[in-house]
């Protein structure tokens, strides 16, 4: 199975999302930001770092990308979007998923191993997860408070698309803890935590990140 790992001008965690594919046992292929197609991929990952250098907003230029282009429409056919941190920040300025990634409230960057709830475990990228499990994987971001309109928070909570919650701290101000969310669908997942350091036990602080990547094998498998 072929997962396309974008490389946008700034990207700074592209190789690591493509080593944790890699171990989850899929084939990693690397996508350029100015592509016209997506090589035939199974599901696509927009990873961390900091996209055209983050100018006007996190995330506002690369949105549009040539590549993303080929994103938004085979997201909306329901090909599997994974969103890390910077890649989180893309699909809400491309509209496939709601809200906004706004300075965190301490207004300082934040480094650190996090622990969060897997709230739901149904979309193709948490299914090898159980809702209510506690996980821990590496937290690195300095815009990182996902904010939305009330009703837009609510509806989110009320048909069960956040995905992860932070867990004993919330370490950027996000409304309600919210960690991650995904769209109706549930192919499109975005997360401000990054699962791709977190998929090995030399590196990081074990493997709690990895069911992400098996998760997806499985969905486009099943």
């Amino acid at each position: 199975m072929k997962v396309g790992v974008v490389t946008f001008p700034g990207s700074l965690d592209d190789g690591d999302a493509r080593r944790a594919v890699r171990i989850a046992g899929g084939e990693p292929v690397a996508l350029w930001h100015g592509d016209h197609t997506l090589a035939g991929v199974d599901a696509v990952v927009l990873p961390g770092g900091f996209s055209y250098g983050d100018y006007l907003r996190c995330g506002a230029i690369a949105r549009f990308a040539p590549v993303m282009e080929q994103v938004i429409e085979a997201a909306k056919g329901g090909l599997p979007v994974l969103g890390i941190c910077n890649g989180f920040q893309i699909l809400c300025e491309s509209h496939l998923l709601p809200g906004a990634l706004i300075r965190n409230d301490h207004r300082t960057f934040v480094c650190r191993d996090q622990v969060l709830r897997v709230e739901n475990a149904d979309t193709a990228w948490t299914r090898d997860y159980s809702a209510g499990q506690e996980i821990t994987i590496p937290l690195k971001n300095g815009e990182g408070g996902f904010v939305a309109a009330p009703d837009t928070i609510r509806e989110l909570e009320e048909s069960g698309r956040v995905v992860a919650r932070y867990v004993g701290v919330n370490p950027n101000g996000s409304m309600n803890e919210i960690a991650g969310i995904t769209n109706e669908r549930g192919n499109v997942v975005g997360l401000m935590p990054h699962p791709e350091h977190a998929v090995e036990d030399l590196c990081g602080p074990g493997t709690d990140g990895l069911g992400f990547f098996t998760s997806v094998l499985q969905t486009v498998l099943a």
